[in-house]
């Protein structure tokens, strides 16, 4: 199985295919890994085989990933792993996917490396309101107590200031309502229906990114879901370049 190691860190990946590469951030919240790929209303590994070459990957800590924790920039350390990872497999522009978690990590790549990121497509990306930030303070203390009760290493102490630090805020957290206004990155979202994907939250970033597309409604029915997938495959094939790549 393919790892990248950097640092202390060991991030397992998958690269499948050939054409314009695009990164696969998988949901799950903290679990993020490739296998949750498959309980996404689009599955990119299935729906754009053969489009494109897609780089999958478990983030760190999570799967078979592992790592330290860095409290002072947590977002930043998961963008570091992704970066590196297209560095290593010499990919120096990229489309990125995110679902769920994977859309707050894919607009932080569009904020540290606009110039590296062609286009991100975020399905039911997660946003903090006032009614939901309890659901997302259990969804990491769970995180943590797993990974405690794995990684003897980590000290109770630091997962509770890194858990802290990575979901103080709102919005999409990771960047800042400012950072979305300020893209010039071709930006397609597809909203979330439910408590950790606000239905607002994927209309107010569309509203924001100067260069913001919204697919709504898009996941009612099968129907709905293969017209979403179409547009998807249509924003792709006019913001990545067609030609091979590794």
């Amino acid at each position: 199985m393919p790892y990248l190691t950097r640092d202390a860190a060991s991030i397992y990946y998958e690269d499948h295919g050939r054409g314009f590469p695009m990164l696969l951030i998988a949901p799950g919240g903290m679990h993020s890994t490739v296998e949750m790929w498959s309980r996404a209303a689009i599955d990119p590994l299935e729906a754009l085989r053969g489009d494109l070459r897609l780089v999958a990957m478990d983030q760190r800590n999570a799967g078979r990933s592992t790592g330290p924790l860095e409290v002072g920039d947590p977002w930043g350390s998961f963008a570091a792993d992704q970066l590196a990872l297209m560095d290593h497999l010499d990919i120096e522009q990229f489309a990125v996917m995110g679902c769920c978690i994977g859309g707050s990590y894919a607009l932080k790549l569009v904020d540290l490396a606009p110039e590296r990121v062609a286009a991100a497509v975020l399905q039911q990306p997660i946003g903090i309101e006032a009614t939901n930030g309890h659901l997302f303070d259990a969804m990491w203390r769970g995180w943590a107590e797993q990974l405690g009760a794995t990684r003897p290493d980590l000290d109770p102490r630091t997962l509770e200031r890194f858990g802290t630090r990575m979901w103080d805020g709102d919005f999409v957290v990771s960047v800042t309502r400012e950072a979305v206004r300020r893209s010039a990155t071709p930006i397609l979202v597809l909203p979330g229906v439910d408590q950790y994907h606000p239905t607002a939250t994927g209309r107010e970033i569309a509203a924001l990114a100067p260069r913001g597309e919204l697919v709504e409604p898009w996941k009612g029915d099968a129907q709905q879901v293969a017209a979403a997938t179409a547009a998807v495959r249509a924003f792709l094939r006019r913001h990545a370049a067609r030609r091979p790549t590794g």
